[in-house]
């Protein structure tokens, strides 16, 4: 549009009339800002915190009945996924971070705020030295976000692998749930810690696989770029089979891992269709709650 035109539409609106769009146009910015300062930007990470936490509660279930402390846990582990993020707009280690002294005062009390329901939810479930593997847990979810971090600042080179080391951390409220509800660290919990953990490393990959993909045709062109998935999904279903002849995972449990095997194959035969990231994350979240029923429904049978 040219600036005569912009002059004349301007000169026609009454002059009491005040310009439309502009209030409300700063005040959503606004908003968003806060939103994005605040609200953690990872929406697909709350998938890899809940699933696992709500699996790992549903295979304790099983054994005991003790519903408060999974409830103290849960409130613990969001208030500190929750955290992360405005912490981060504090440090200025991400790319959208506090500017002004409003910013950072506002900021702060949302990260104080958080701390505090953090502190009393896993106050009480360590009172007393209670559940003191759970320190233990909370080290190596810890260890695996600061490492996250340190690979997140060397590049896109090591962006998959950031956030698959990150999932380690996530994951890990599986083994918290089963632990607080029954009392046990044992060979079930570090199962339920490592199937988490395969599933949502091979969410991840194909994510990526299909964003990198995404206008590629053709088998052949496929698995010429997404041979590394391939080669993943085989050695995820070899390694499942074998936890399983050896006892460590019961045979019912590899049912939940079949539909994402069979989605992670049939993409490289299923006609190209345009790439809708939104859907796509609709899609894998399916996933997800299926595994998650699968899973503990195998433990019921």
């Amino acid at each position: 549009m040219s600036t005569k035109v912009c002059s004349i539409e301007h000169s026609e609106r009454p002059l009491s009339q005040p310009k439309q769009g502009t209030a409300t146009d700063k005040a959503r910015a606004d908003k968003a800002r806060w939103h994005a300062l605040i609200l953690p930007r990872e929406h697909g990470a709350w998938g890899l915190l809940l699933v696992p936490l709500v699996t790992g509660a549903g295979v304790a279930f099983h054994h005991s009945h003790h519903v408060v402390p999974v409830l103290l846990l849960l409130t613990a582990a969001l208030a500190l996924f929750w955290m992360r993020t405005p912490v981060e707009s504090l440090l200025a280690t991400s790319l959208i971070h506090t500017q002004s002294k409003d910013e950072q005062r506002t900021v702060l009390g949302a990260t104080l705020a958080l701390a505090v329901v953090a502190a009393l939810s896993l106050g009480t479930l360590l009172w007393a030295g209670r559940n003191p593997f759970l320190w233990l847990i909370g080290c190596a979810a810890a260890t695996a976000f600061v490492t996250q971090a340190i690979l997140r600042k060397l590049g896109r080179s090591t962006r998959m692998l950031a956030e698959v080391v990150g999932t380690i951390g996530l994951t890990g409220s599986a083994p918290a749930a089963y632990y607080v509800v029954t009392g046990r660290f044992d060979a079930t919990a570090c199962m339920l810690w490592l199937a988490n953990l395969i599933f949502a490393g091979n969410q991840i990959h194909y994510v990526q696989l299909r964003i990198h993909t995404a206008r590629i045709e053709g088998l052949r062109s496929k698995f010429a770029r997404g041979w590394t998935f391939a080669l993943g999904q085989a050695v995820m279903a070899a390694a499942l089979v074998l936890a399983s002849v050896r006892g460590y995972l019961p045979a019912l449990a590899l049912i939940a891992f079949v539909p994402v095997l069979f989605r992670g194959w049939f993409y490289f035969f299923k006609k190209p269709t345009p790439l809708q990231v939104r859907r796509l994350g609709w899609n894998e979240l399916t996933q997800a709650v299926i595994f998650c029923v699968l899973f503990i429904g195998s433990f019921s049978l």
